[in-house]
């Protein structure tokens, strides 16, 4: 006997199929295509001590930002990952800045007004040191713009970076640096 979920699997296929001969399915394909201005960039990220520690991939769709990070080299357990305002990583990881925060919201996916744009889910690295995740970011945009409007760009004046924590991030408004020391950065788009 077949798992349920292969059975619904299945029988999704079957139903894409029939409805991709309609002409009302490859009209809306058409226009849900990712459009021909999409943009990617990898960033290579580097720990403290300057060894590899993996990419994180951003690239432009439609409605927001994937990002997709395939790190190494890293501690075992949780860590705060957060796209940071400066995109500088050199002399010190402190050249990145805080946290990119366009709205001046309060930090932390659970704070009542809101959180930092660039306020990511935790990623959890494996006992060998590497991680591997998928995030969707719907406000954020990899084209450079005039103004700071909604979705926000991390190619703005001062560029950006990726940051890797020691420690979790709560998702709470705590205090700055709560989840300790910056392991691991890649710059995203360089300050002008």
């Amino acid at each position: 006997m077949y798992p349920i979920t292969s059975i619904n699997t299945v029988s999704a296929a079957i139903g894409a199929l029939a409805l991709a001969g309609t002409p009302a399915f490859a009209q809306h394909m058409a226009m849900h295509q990712p459009s021909s201005e999409t943009a990617k960039t990898q960033v290579a990220v580097m720990t403290a001590d300057g060894q590899e520690a993996g990419t994180v991939t951003f690239e432009q769709t439609r409605h927001g930002v994937t990002i997709t990070a395939r790190l190494r080299n890293l501690s075992e357990g949780p860590h705060g990952f957060h796209i940071h305002e400066t995109g500088a990583c050199e002399p010190d990881f402190q050249a990145a800045g805080g946290h990119y925060n366009p709205l001046d919201a309060a930090h932390g996916f659970d704070s009542e007004g809101g959180y930092h744009v660039g306020d990511l889910p935790n990623i959890y690295v494996q006992a060998d040191g590497t991680a591997t995740a998928d995030f969707f970011a719907p406000q954020l945009a990899l084209a450079a713009k005039e103004d700071n409007s909604y979705p926000f760009t991390l190619q703005d004046h001062d560029g950006s970076a990726i940051m890797i924590h020691a420690k979790i991030d709560d998702y709470g408004q705590t205090p700055s640096g709560s989840t300790g020391d910056r392991v691991a950065c890649g710059v995203i788009f360089p300050k002008n």
